[in-house]
């Protein structure tokens, strides 16, 4: 009876022993598994996610000296090029445009403002130098925008020829100065009154001749001679990527006669 107790006993404790180590396998396996499984997707994870990378901006996307002039002027302003003519012609009696261009932008000459005119009602430089906005293809000197934002100058003829350069703030459509230009002989009047008889299409349909050609925002307006072949109406044009494109409109016809985008 004690003998077969003991057997008893033992084949329990053996049995014991045996579930547990089975128990332990199963626990150590799956624990591989487990291991094998998580190492694997964090692989897959790897191959899926890319690798945090460090960009610098592209040459492309970085604007030219003219650019970033031409951006700095049109940003200020809020005056646009028919009102800025509606403005200046009616600043002269009969008058009409001959000239109008935004300072600051793509000005041709660079000299440095002359002292303020006395008794300008925002005390914004008059421009520089003696020349005028002229159909005859000289261009006056303009300076950039000063404290009081930019400026549009233009030039409105008399019908004997006479040219009044008026000035308007271009940022609340107010007028600077209005005056008529002192550098002008007969010859000049004569030349600047057969222009406009020959200009049978006015400047705002020549800008928008231009801009039906290429989407952007007026910058400069002037009657000039096409090399004896009539006249035309240069217009400048700034598209949403700052360059500008020059187009002669024939004063007649309103059509194109030669376009030119300027890389800067």
């Amino acid at each position: 009876m004690n003998s077969a107790s003991s057997r008893s006993r033992t084949l329990k404790a053996v049995g014991a022993l045996s579930l547990a180590a089975a128990t332990a396998l199963l626990m150590t396996g799956c624990g591989q598994n487990s291991d094998s499984a998580t190492g694997a997707a964090t692989s897959e994870a790897a191959k899926v996610v890319p690798q945090k990378q460090t960009t610098t901006p592209s040459a492309t996307a970085k604007l030219t000296e003219d650019q970033q002039e031409r951006k700095k002027v049109l940003d200020a302003t809020k005056v646009t090029f028919d009102d800025a003519a509606t403005t200046a012609t009616g600043e002269v009696a009969g008058g009409k445009l001959v000239d109008l261009d935004l300072e600051g932008v793509d000005d041709e000459d660079n000299q440095s403002p002359s002292p303020t005119a006395t008794g300008s009602p925002t005390g914004s430089p008059s421009p520089s130098g003696s020349g005028s906005p002229s159909p005859s293809g000289s261009a006056s000197p303009s300076a950039s925008p000063g404290a009081d934002g930019p400026v549009w100058a233009a030039g409105v003829a008399e019908k004997d020829g006479t040219i009044h350069t008026v000035r308007i703030n271009a940022v609340d459509g107010k007028v600077i100065e209005a005056r008529v230009d002192a550098d002008q002989d007969a010859d000049d009047k004569k030349q600047t009154a057969d222009q406009l008889a020959q200009a049978t299409q006015t400047p705002q349909q020549a800008a928008k001749v231009a801009t039906d050609k290429k989407k952007g925002t007026v910058t400069s307006v002037s009657l000039e001679d096409n090399d004896g072949n009539g006249v035309i109406w240069q217009v400048d044009v700034v598209g949403s990527d700052w360059k500008k494109t020059t187009f002669d409109v024939d004063a007649k016809n309103d059509t194109i006669v030669r376009e030119e985008t300027d890389k800067d």
